[in-house]
């Protein structure tokens, strides 16, 4: 089967917490897990998927459900890493301004009561405690696996963590040894929570098997989250970790078995479950994990019938065409003047009825809609065109590796100049366009071949940062800072504001500065 599909027992087994308390984890039940496993071993492929849905889905019963305190339709854990990781960049911007997106898609005005931060950070702190309560159970019942479900469950609860110590730079430490704990936890360092995951990722994945069902994860999802950890250390913890990213990147590489798709576009198709380069995808299916985050949000968000025939993208229009993303000329000039690139990647805009310039980027024809994520099959003939997205997220591929190789390399962490323009390459040229040569290897040009590839899948921003290039005004975009040509923002920006919800739960959380 494609997809993992949410069980209907799972509902036995929720957990109600109040998702601003890191502390609150006690399940309520009509079977205890341990009671529900001793009567049923099979069940933990059901808990599992609950696990791995509470990144794509917004709650157990559809897309008007929600695990947490929050609105089904906005908060879903995808649905936030697009909002503060692409939105905030260089890349898309969102027109809608509904209570505080606008101030994500400017970044500006940023504060403590933006309710897009606190979705990211409940998510994280529903996510979190689930993985703790199985854990527990896990330590007193016999099933198949064990030790590899323990992993997995461990690469889960790090990936929300990353999310916290990428976009809050700080946080509560929660572990299955705190379950019951009735006090308030302290607050935690970036470097206390990244040097958590670091140890929980590298005990992981000598546990991880080379290979696992689709959508789970194996020794190589795991490997690329802590290659992702280390190739942000230097801004996390101030201590450069390069040269420990490229052992895990090499692993992947040389161990994974991975191949970049023959056609960019496969990537982003409704059957990419078909995909010899998706390392770890978020799915997504039009009938049985129905979202309105996920790939249904980048993708009816980016259509509008009014100006583009939104059935090629599998989009039915009207209603269901939401008219919200555009991209900027930050991503679509990357290319070059508009029809002058052999480059595959530089179509997938439309741009008919839209303009150039983004003089307001409220209004839905300034700036050009991303036609990259489609909801129509690449391998065979779509059906009728559905509400829903069928298309899985791919949250680590194969290109991401390669262009992270070659970062490495060009700053100095190891491997070669040569092999990594032979890696950068191969993601030019699927997409046909033109080759490079070592001497045009720079971490400018790296940054660009990244927007290149990877905007709209949630690491733009962490890029920027990473490079120098998200606060200050140093680099410019269309809206940074509210203003049309763009504007210096504070340093502060960094990092988002701690909700003031969470610093209300637990006093001993305090604000970042500058908030």
């Amino acid at each position: 089967m494609k997809k993992i599909k949410l069980f209907s027992f799972i509902a036995l087994i929720s957990v109600s917490i109040s998702c601003t308390d890191d502390l609150n984890t006690e399940p309520v039940v009509e079977l205890s897990l341990e009671q529900l496993l001793a009567q049923d071993p099979n069940a933990i492929n059901g808990i599992m998927s609950k696990l791995y849905g509470s990144f794509a889905l917004s709650g157990p019963n559809g897309p008007g459900s929600s695990d947490i305190s929050d609105d089904p339709g906005e908060s879903p854990f995808l649905r936030g890493i697009v909002n503060l990781q692409d939105f905030t960049a260089d890349g898309m911007k969102n027109r809608w301004g509904d209570d505080g997106l606008d101030q994500l898609t400017t970044a500006s005005n940023w504060d403590e009561n933006n309710k897009f931060f606190r979705y990211l950070y409940n998510r994280v702190y529903y996510t979190v405690p689930q993985c703790n309560n199985l854990l527990v159970v896990l330590n007193s019942v016999s099933i198949e696996n064990k030790d590899q479900v323990i992993a997995e469950v461990k690469f889960l609860r790090s990936l929300a963590y990353y999310y916290m110590i990428d976009c809050f730079g700080k946080g509560v430490l929660v572990t299955e040894a705190q379950n019951g704990v009735s006090t308030p936890l302290p607050e935690s360092t970036r470097t206390e929570l990244f040097n958590f995951v670091e140890s929980e990722l590298v005990q992981a994945i000598e546990n991880l098997p080379q290979t696992n069902s689709y959508g789970r994860a194996n020794k190589y999802a795991a490997s690329m989250l802590l290659a992702k950890l280390y190739m942000n250390a230097e801004v996390y913890t101030g201590t450069p970790r390069y040269t420990d990213a490229l052992t895990y990147i090499n692993k992947i590489i040389n161990e994974g078995g991975y191949v970049l798709d023959d056609d960019f576009v496969e990537v982003f198709s409704a059957d990419n479950y078909m995909s010899s380069e998706i390392i770890f995808p978020l799915i997504a299916d039009a009938i049985v994990s129905q979202s309105f985050g996920n790939t249904t949000y980048i993708i009816n968000g980016s259509m509008n019938s009014a100006t583009m025939t939104t059935t090629l993208f599998g989009n039915p229009g009207g209603n269901d065409a939401w008219a919200g993303h555009r991209a900027t000329k930050a991503w679509y000039g990357l290319f070059g003047p508009l029809g002058s690139s052999t480059d595959d990647r530089a179509d997938l805009f439309w741009t008919s009825g839209h303009t150039y310039e983004m003089t307001d980027y409220k209004e839905w024809t300034n700036g050009y809609p991303s036609t990259k994520f489609r909801n129509t099959n690449f391998h065979s003939t779509s059906g009728t065109p559905t509400v829903f997205s069928s298309t899985d997220f791919p949250l680590y591929r194969l290109s991401d590796v390669y262009l992270m190789y070659a970062e490495c390399a060009i700053r100095g962490a190891g491997g070669t100049l040569s092999q990594a323009a032979t890696y950068v390459n191969l993601v030019r040229n699927r997409s046909n366009a033109t080759s490079i040569t070592e001497s045009d290897l720079t971490l400018d040009f790296i940054l660009d071949e990244r927007g290149r590839e990877l905007n709209l899948e949630g690491h733009r921003r962490s890029d920027l940062i990473r490079f120098g290039k998200f606060t200050g005004g140093s680099y410019l975009w269309p809206w940074k800072g509210n203003a049309q040509t763009g504007t210096s923002i504070p340093s502060t920006y960094n990092v988002f504001p701690i909700p003031l919800t969470a610093l209300q739960a637990n006093p001993n959380l305090t604000q970042n500065p500058g908030y």
